[in-house]
């Protein structure tokens, strides 16, 4: 697949309070382009709340943090550009509903009608289509999800699929755009032991293709560069002291804003609708 350059991520005394109190504190990051960093933490630290704010989907309280160059929360829409999420329950879910190959073929269309320059629209059909098919094969090929080996190829229903699948079918589809960055959330949830394996092996694999990944996990690998959301030490170039954690996930109830619009509204407005946008579903 060709990956462009992941995005660096770095963050300093980057901090989220909500109504409950701090969702996550203090925070230090210093990760380069192409890295894997696990985010790891027990269900309710505030995990997934810093993975949004990372990828520009929850506005901060305090403290400063870059992806890419693009600073947040200045630049939380240039952010949401150049990442893409993988599953995050209540935000970027597979429709259970839905085929692989329906999916696929939503995201390919969602990408080209919302990314694509004017020029690459006015290609002939067959061309687009030609287009859409090879970057579909390659973000299937990066997630290492072959639907030939599914129980009903493509036109296996997501519910159908056995968890390291679903995983590797949200990978391909948040792959299609070719984000910098790659967020994924309760990366090794439900998970046997080797499955957790496969699915690191998975997420190394996608950061060696140079994309940067961030992973939610309540066991990281050794070596990934690690951030903690509770309160213990850090290994790796990171730092992290979260106090009063709130639910992480209930992403509606997240950052206190700064600007005229409240907490929630301003959470919503920036984060989960638009996540739900990249899946064309609210």
């Amino acid at each position: 697949m060709d990956s462009p350059h992941g995005a660096a991520v770095t963050a300093e005394d980057f901090g989220l309070k909500g109504p409950r109190g701090w969702a996550f504190r203090g925070v230090r990051l210093d990760a380069p382009p192409g890295a894997l960093v696990a985010i790891e933490g027990p269900s309710g630290s505030g995990r997934t709340c810093l993975l949004l704010a990372l990828t520009g989907r929850m506005r901060p309280t305090e403290g400063r943090a870059e992806v890419g160059g693009l600073r947040l929360p200045r630049q939380m829409a240039a952010v949401r550009r150049v990442s893409a999420l993988g599953p995050v329950p209540g935000v970027s879910e597979l429709d259970p509903a839905f085929t692989v190959a329906e999916h696929l073929r939503e995201r390919a269309l969602l990408q080209r009608r919302y990314d694509g320059s004017l020029r690459a629209l006015l290609r002939p059909r067959a061309e687009r289509t030609a287009t859409a098919r090879s970057r579909i094969e390659a973000a299937l090929d990066a997630a290492g999800l072959d639907p030939a080996t599914l129980a009903k190829a493509e036109r296996t229903s997501v519910r159908d699929l056995e968890r390291l699948e679903a995983l590797r079918l949200s990978v391909a589809l948040a792959l299609i755009g070719r984000p910098l960055l790659l967020a994924v959330d309760d990366t090794d949830l439900k998970l046997s032991d080797a499955e957790r394996a496969e699915a690191w092996e998975l997420l190394r694999s996608v950061a060696d293709g140079g994309t940067t990944v961030l992973a939610v996990c309540s066991q990281a690998p050794g070596d990934a560069i690690t951030v903690r959301t509770d309160n213990t030490a850090t290994t790796g170039t990171t730092d992290i002291t979260a106090a009063d954690a709130t639910d992480a996930s209930e992403p509606a109830e997240a950052p206190e804003a700064t600007a005229e619009k409240t907490t929630d509204e301003k959470t919503i407005d920036e984060g989960t609708a638009d996540a739900f946008a990249e899946t064309g579903r609210a």
